[in-house]
């Protein structure tokens, strides 16, 4: 059977959603590698855990009603209908294609802030702070910029997610954190207890997420063929990649001047150099993508110093990469967008846009976050034991360790 151009176009599209999707979920395997390798052996088992089970909860959640919340027939603040994705359509590619794309986003979002709160939390509290992630916090802001709210409708512009998926996961970890408190000993200046016990496993894992953010920003054109998709995801592609060297090499920069070139902070300066070109990857020439990377990783390692200032305890420098820079990424657009960025020959208006809807999205993720943490604190609790932070938590949590390397506790 011969088909049509249309057609063969919708085929395209579909695989191309879908690939991004799998490179996308892929992502989850990168996270997981660097939270354990940024973490000490004692409690890999747990970040395990827990990253699986964002994405296990976050499917289920988001098909139930995080979709309808997201994407749902609504109004400004929130969609209404769709629920288990009845009634739901899609026109330029299947429902079903879309919906996976947008739930490995999800499933992204809700895995960020496992970082910042790693090695101290109750895995049983860490399952309801995904499910409220996932069906709640996420995608109403994913409404106002993705599914037609309110900044939408103002011009905000966020192509594939540092406001919408980042600064959520990395205020929300830093909401974590602050309410956790810090690990015991973790800013003693002569311990060095705390250090991450695989920096392979860490530079594998960004490796992998580098791969996957191949999908996270050029899959979010939602095309492959028709007219100027190839170029646009052509252009995602470079200047995804652009930024993210950039923002490497300056990680290494900064560190090497206060002491040595660090390992850790080149990692950090890669991810934040995505987590900065996120938003503005479709708008922006190369050059200035190497300018946002190399500046993103300014922010992170800032954002780094300003978490050892404040004691707050960020094990995998989630709230630095993705708060910050995710925050920064959001508001380049409005400063060097080819199209309305104020350096490049535009106005105010667009900056003045981008500000308020990075506010909005902090505000909102500050005040439902510190809420969830709160209730979780007054009820189930959210902090593991001392007992249990000393020993490890894939003993206590889970009765099991990545390593045969520990005795197992006594039960004498």
């Amino acid at each position: 059977m011969d088909l049509t151009v249309d057609q063969l176009a919708y085929s395209l599209n579909t695989v191309w959603v879908l690939v991004s999707a799998f490179l996308v979920f892929f992502m989850q395997a990168g996270f997981a590698l660097v939270e354990a390798g940024f973490t000490r052996a004692k409690n890999a088992v747990n970040i395990l855990m827990k990253n699986f089970s964002d994405y296990l909860v976050g499917s289920i959640a988001f098909f139930a009603v995080g979709y309808a919340f997201m994407f749902g027939a609504g109004d400004g603040f929130m969609g209404k209908e769709g629920f288990f994705l009845e009634g739901a359509i899609r026109e330029d590619i299947p429902l079903l294609a879309f919906f996976l794309f947008q739930l490995v986003f999800a499933g992204t979002a809700a895995t960020i802030l496992s970082g910042a709160m790693a090695e101290r939390t109750k895995y049983s509290s860490y399952l309801v702070i995904s499910l409220v992630m996932t069906a709640i916090i996420y995608p109403i802001v994913g409404h106002w910029v993705w599914g037609g709210g309110w900044l939408a409708t103002k011009g905000f512009i966020d192509f594939a997610g540092s406001g919408v998926v980042h600064t959520v996961g990395g205020v929300a970890g830093l909401m974590g954190a602050i309410m956790l408190g810090a690990r015991k000993g973790a800013f003693d200046p002569k311990s060095n207890v705390h250090r991450g016990h695989n920096i392979t496993f860490a530079g594998l894992g960004v490796f992998i997420l580098w791969l996957g953010w191949f999908g996270f920003n050029p899959g979010s054109q939602l095309a492959a063929a028709g007219e100027g998709n190839a170029q646009a995801i052509a252009l995602i592609a470079v200047n995804t990649n652009l930024a993210a060297a950039a923002g490497a090499l300056m990680g290494v920069f900064l560190s090497w001047m206060k002491d040595k070139p660090s390992a850790g902070m080149l990692l950090n300066g890669a991810l934040a150099g995505l987590v900065g070109i996120t938003a503005g990857c479709a708008a922006v020439t190369p050059i200035i993508a190497i300018v946002i990377g190399a500046l993103s990783g300014v922010v992170m390692y800032l954002g780094t110093i300003a978490l050892r200032m404040f004691r707050i305890d960020d094990p995998v420098g989630a709230f630095p990469v993705h708060g910050c820079a995710g925050v920064f990424g959001v508001l380049a657009v409005g400063l060097f967008a080819t199209e309305g960025g104020l350096f490049m020959g535009g106005s105010a208006e667009l900056l003045g846009t981008q500000i308020i809807g990075i506010l909005a999205i902090i505000a909102w993720t500050t005040l439902t976050s510190g809420v969830l943490f709160l209730i979780l604190k007054v009820t189930i609790g959210l902090r593991v034991t001392a007992t249990e932070e000393i020993h490890g938590l894939d003993m206590h949590e889970h009765g099991e360790c990545a390593y045969d390397l520990f005795p197992e506790p006594s039960h004498a």
